[in-house]
């Protein structure tokens, strides 16, 4: 059973609180008053509308602001500086890092045995979904299902993130990801960090999504076995790289990925030569890309991935 945080009394004006249910306005409330905790005191208030459903044993941080109609279940955890728009939702056992927004409509959380887990800095988007039972036929009612989040990742709009089908597994989202509208993300998928998935991108159940072996500064990789696919010249752009730094890059690729011949010289001579041209040794974004490559080839690294001539470099 829920809990309203602050009831309204019985002779409060109709009008008044239909006006109170549609204003941006909130009630204060201290940490130790949501968590039940009076052996914990913060100075930082938390901002909880009237109309928000907050069990009293819900652990909220300081500076955490609920908006009207929200609702923050019994094992739910927030940290502080968390946001929820109006009509977003927390269910089950689930924790949120510090600084997390959930937009309007966004639902975190199941009642279900396990966890949904997300780190610092996350936003989830309008009337996304994260951390729900999966679709998976093969799952028990009952058995634990889990979905761990990393930190700085933004989840857009009617998104949907799905926890494992088994307890000896996990859904897992690495760091720094966009995903962009309408994707799903099934059970027991692993997602590594800084990925971009467009709009309605979908991941059945169990997916990998990384790569296996080193990508060199600015480049870029494709394929089921990922390969690389000449440099990120739009990426180099956003970053402001100049036009000369951009040929020179550009250049340093061809020479060492895109040989005339490379039958006559190896790999390592192809590198060699590089580092002594007399112009693109003294570029220092060259310099930064060669090193990236020979540091994937240190003792104990992967090495970088497969390569083939690309004319889109």
């Amino acid at each position: 059973m829920y809990w309203l945080l602050k009831l309204r009394s019985k002779t409060t004006p109709l009008s008044s609180a239909l006006s109170s249910f549609f204003l941006p306005t909130f009630s204060s409330a201290s940490l130790s008053d949501i968590a039940g905790d009076k052996k914990e005191q913060v100075t930082n208030t938390s901002l909880i509308h009237p109309t928000a459903v907050v069990h009293p044993n819900a652990f909220i941080g300081q500076g955490v602001s609920i908006g009207p109609f929200c609702t923050v279940g019994s094992f739910a955890k927030l940290g502080n500086g968390c946001q929820l728009y109006p009509g977003s939702h927390i269910f089950g056992n689930t924790v949120l890092g510090a600084h997390c927004i959930l937009m309007t409509g966004a639902v975190v959380g199941d009642d279900l045995p396990g966890h949904t887990v997300l780190g610092c800095n996350n936003i989830i988007g309008h009337h996304a979904v994260v951390g729900i039972k999966c679709q998976d036929m093969k799952y028990k009612p009952g058995e634990e299902c889990f979905l761990d989040v990393g930190d700085d990742n933004e989840i857009r709009e009617h998104t949907s993130i799905h926890r494992s089908s088994k307890s000896s597994d996990r859904t897992v989202i690495g760091n720094g990801n966009l995903i962009m509208g309408s994707s799903h993300i099934a059970h027991d998928c692993k997602v590594g960090n800084n990925n971009i998935f467009a709009n309605n991108t979908l991941l059945a159940g169990h997916v990998v999504v990384g790569v296996s072996q080193d990508v060199p500064k600015y480049m870029m990789v494709s394929g089921e076995r990922a390969e690389l696919r000449g440099l990120n010249l739009e990426g180099l752009r956003r970053h402001r790289f100049t036009a000369a730094e951009i040929r020179s890059l550009r250049a340093a690729y061809r020479k060492i990925f895109m040989p005339a011949n490379e039958n006559v010289r190896g790999f390592e001579e192809r590198l060699a030569e590089v580092e002594q041209h007399e112009e693109l040794a003294n570029d220092p974004s060259v310099c930064s890309m060669v090193q990236s490559i020979r540091d994937s080839f240190e003792e104990k690294r992967r090495g970088i991935c497969k390569f083939r001539q690309w004319s889109g470099c």
